[in-house]
């Protein structure tokens, strides 16, 4: 699979349109990625997206570098796989700027903008409204990325488990006052025990 420079600027612009649409981070826009590279194009396999997206978020720093990783993926891919060598890398590093740049610029500019204005505006209803209807979106974003990257695995107990530790810990946070840090250490005491 090699992608044609058209194939780049369709991906480029697809993930710029995405970004204004990544509210709750860009993680939000998972499903739309998927949907987009996986189901539509071809570009990565359903398996190499969820590694993507798994190796983004064990590695230290921002939500975002999955896009990067992904465009990384698809570069690498489309030079013939590692064993191209220094070519594969180059079209690696142009698919992570690409895709890292396409989700970045339109949110960020938007996002600076639209901070600026209504912090200016703050008291008026519109923007306090606007602020109240955004907490049910961000939510249904996210389960929708739960919910695509859980059937990315097979439906064993484990993944049951792990699905069910995830909606404890929800409820937790909701309708409790126990500090996040104490659930992620409950999760990761579990992991190292092998339990989940």
């Amino acid at each position: 699979m090699s992608l044609s420079a058209q194939d780049w600027l369709m991906l480029f612009v697809h993930m710029m349109t995405l970004s204004l649409f990544t509210i709750g981070g860009a993680i939000a826009a998972a499903p739309d990625m998927h949907r987009f590279v996986v189901d539509q194009h071809h570009w990565l396999s359903g398996q190499a997206f969820a590694n993507s997206i798994t190796v983004a978020q064990v590695a230290p720093g921002p939500n975002v570098l999955f896009v990067a990783v992904l465009g990384w993926n698809m570069g690498v891919q489309s030079a013939g796989g590692l064993s191209a060598g220094w070519s594969a890398a180059a079209w690696g590093g142009l698919g992570a700027g690409l895709c890292l740049l396409g989700i970045l610029l339109p949110s960020s500019l938007l996002n600076y903008t639209a901070t600026q204005w209504a912090h200016r505006h703050r008291h008026r209803l519109p923007v306090r409204a606007f602020k109240a209807g955004m907490a049910p979106l961000v939510m249904g974003l996210l389960l929708s990325t739960a919910w695509l990257l859980s059937g990315e695995h097979a439906a064993d107990w484990a993944s049951v488990a792990r699905g069910g530790i995830t909606v404890a810990c929800a409820l937790l946070m909701w309708k409790t006052r126990i500090h996040l840090l104490w659930l992620m250490a409950g999760g990761a005491t579990l992991g190292a025990l092998g339990w989940i």
